[in-house]
């Protein structure tokens, strides 16, 4: 690939021309064998959902990638695009399963752990200390991080997919103003298949992605990120990712440190998102994931401002980003989500004459 506007065009338009008709087929495909998201416990549906979503996006994205393999091959780099398309894939198929029989979160955690090894001996792990064995856990906890992070992102009609475009979109635009345009071409054919499919499941959905279709887009944003590449510090080339998927890992921190605080297991299903606090503050599903996208969209511009100036600047900027986030997460962890949250909440609010001062 050349880096020409038209070859970026094409790659997006094909993407999401594919993936905005693979989705009702396998929408179809799924009402037919009975592959439904069907309502109780902490979901929030009222009626039964087909979540065979993600096998669209994995064909669309799996196609497009192949056919443009295939009319343009890239000058280098050909061999790690089928290990990782093959590990994003192997996680796609580990993600239907989990939907379909409910794997382990063991099992999950050491496949999701295999697949950043993959990433390391491919030789597109993350770079930061110059220390081996240092880098190779960082490369596995980004990569189990990021891809759990979008798993846990798809609570809410349209967030998983439209956070992955947003995050795919800034990739592309550092990507290509900084010449790399194999990341590139990735990040804009894996934005087109997410805003293929966000066509059918933003509120009120149509079908979901399933585990299947938020590990696939949550592995690919994973080592997209890494492959970023900067002149100058290589702790600058690492925040650029970090920056653009910060909204992900906020929802990840915040769920994860407020069930451990209520004595849950951080493993299980709940409405205490960041997009279930928004709505319990009153505001409408749509409006309440429209606000994590332009929060999303915003910061992405910040990376790309990031990516652009010098070291200390960079640091800076990455600093007010992080302080906000934590100020935003500390206030949403007090809106009351948890049914003994609510109960203490409605006690001193309805009935303040109980109170002992």
């Amino acid at each position: 690939m050349t880096g020409d506007w038209w070859e970026y065009l094409l790659t997006f338009a094909v993407s999401v021309i594919l993936c905005w008709f693979l989705t009702p087929v396998a929408m179809k495909v799924a009402l037919r064998i009975g592959v439904m998201d069907r309502p109780g416990g902490h979901k929030g549906h009222d009626s039964p959902v087909p979540y065979l979503g993600g096998v669209a996006i994995v064909m669309a994205f799996a196609g497009s990638v192949t056919a443009a393999a295939v009319i343009r091959p890239p000058h280098s780099g050909m061999d790690e695009l089928v290990v990782v398309l093959a590990v994003a894939v192997g996680l796609a198929v580990v993600g239907l399963l989990d939907d379909l029989r409910d794997l382990s979160p063991a099992v999950r955690l050491v496949l999701e752990v295999v697949a950043g090894l993959a990433i390391w001996e491919v030789g597109a792990g993350v770079q930061v200390t110059g220390t081996p064995w240092v880098d190779v856990v960082v490369t596995v906890f980004w990569v189990v991080g990021v891809t759990n992070a979008f798993n846990l992102l798809d609570n809410m009609d349209g967030l998983a997919a439209g956070l992955a475009g947003i995050a795919c979109a800034a990739y592309f635009v550092i990507a290509a103003t900084n010449g790399q345009y194999l990341v590139a071409g990735l990040s804009v054919g894996l934005a087109g298949c997410a805003l293929g499919f966000l066509r059918h499941n933003f509120h009120p959905a149509r079908i979901y992605m399933g585990d299947g279709g938020a590990l696939f887009l949550g592995f690919l944003v994973a080592y997209l990120g890494i492959k970023l590449r900067f002149d100058g510090s290589r702790s600058v080339s690492f925040l650029v990712p970090m920056i653009v998927c910060s909204v992900p890992i906020l929802d990840t921190t915040l769920v994860t440190i407020t069930r451990l605080a209520k004595g849950r297991s951080p493993f299980e299903g709940g409405r205490d998102h960041v997009s279930h606090r928004l709505v319990k503050m009153g505001l409408p599903i749509r409006v309440a994931v429209a606000g994590i996208y332009f929060a999303s969209a915003s910061i992405g511009v910040l990376a790309l401002v990031v990516s652009r100036v010098d070291r200390a600047s960079a640091w800076l900027l990455a600093g007010l980003v992080g302080l906000t986030l934590v100020l935003g997460g500390i206030l949403l962890a007090m809106v009351p989500v948890y049914p003994e949250s609510r109960s203490r909440h409605f006690a001193i609010t309805e009935q303040p004459e109980d109170r002992v001062d």
